[in-house]
């Protein structure tokens, strides 16, 4: 018998749930900084880099850095599951070469260690490209790679997600049944079942060929993500906008209800009983309106508005349906 949906705390589907928005924001000049923006913006949760997603090395975490966000999440009111980590693009995991696939267990490893010492519960990281190699192998060698970094981090509670990609070239990850085949596989390797999850990216999903662009055709890539990869794996959102269209395999973010998606696609998501309760970030183009106006406020503002939420709806325990 099939078990019923929930959404990712143990509510049911039916229930209603904290609508949690949020986007990444920079932690330049401190990592505090990008919890202050969140607050000054009226954000429910945010993503944050730990360290130069650019660079390999890492300077360790000072100890009054980590006490200052520590401290800083709990005078928001925030409870566990409203910060995240996304991790660096230079991890490949699913690499054939020998040195780059060792380069990036050992940086995945100080991202999951960095987010256990801020207590930030989620990871995001993009499943891999195989490159030369075959999908197989590729599927095959993250599945080492997590078989490796559980064991180093053992007994560790930060979940890492495997994000949903546009499927381009080689890279891992375009449909859902793959990411659902990869983490059973990562689950049957090292029986760690709750140290794993999905990141859905709706940009993604619509590139990769799920027409998220009516309330229809939203619905049933919804019901497909569910039945492949379970609704409550499910434990972060990234919500953009695409400015190219369904199926084109490209990767281009574009402010909420400007692009190939558009309002209906975002209404079918935050209205969806079984992807509330978990954070959903924006990574939409930065920067200001010519008066002054941040562009994430904009589009923070229409997704409350196709929630059904007046824009200053949010409360210090997240925002519940109305």
């Amino acid at each position: 018998m099939k078990t019923r949906s929930t959404n990712g705390t143990g509510a049911a589907a039916g229930a209603p749930g904290r609508l949690l928005l949020g986007s990444h924001l920079s932690v330049a000049g401190g990592m505090t900084n990008a919890l202050d923006e969140a607050e000054r913006l009226g954000m429910d949760c945010v993503q944050v880099f730990t360290k130069n997603q650019q660079q390999w090395k890492a300077r360790p975490l000072d100890e009054g850095d980590v006490r200052a966000w520590r401290s800083r999440v709990a005078e928001l009111g925030w409870d566990g599951a409203r910060t995240v980590s996304h991790a660096s693009y230079l991890i490949n995991l699913a690499s054939p070469d020998d040195e780059l696939w060792a380069r990036s267990v050992d940086l995945m490893t100080i991202e999951i260690e960095r987010c256990e010492a801020l207590g930030i519960a989620f990871l995001v990281h993009h499943p891999g490209a195989y490159t030369t190699s075959t999908r197989k192998a590729g599927l095959s060698r993250i599945i080492d790679a997590y078989a490796e970094l559980f064991r180093r981090t053992r007994g560790f509670g930060t979940v890492s997600c495997l994000e949903n990609t546009v499927g381009s070239g080689s890279n891992l990850g375009g449909r859902f049944e793959e990411i659902a085949a990869l983490r059973a596989s990562i689950i049957e390797r090292t029986g760690e079942e709750r140290r794993v999850g999905f990141c859905i990216d709706t940009c993604h999903a619509h590139a990769a060929g799920y027409d998220l662009s009516r309330a229809e055709s939203a619905a049933t890539a919804i019901a497909e993500l569910d039945a492949a990869c379970g609704l409550a794996n499910v434990r972060v959102l990234h919500l953009n906008d695409s400015k190219a269209p369904c199926g084109s395999r490209r990767d281009r973010h574009e402010h909420i209800g400007k692009g190939t998606i558009g309002a209906a696609g975002f209404a079918a998501v935050v209205n969806h009983a079984g992807l509330r309760d978990r954070p959903m970030i924006m990574e939409t183009p930065k920067g200001d309106t010519p008066g002054g106006t941040p562009l994430d406020s904009l589009n923070l503002r229409k997704l409350r508005q196709l929630a059904g939420l007046r824009s200053g709806g949010r409360t210090r325990g997240g925002v519940r349906a109305s």
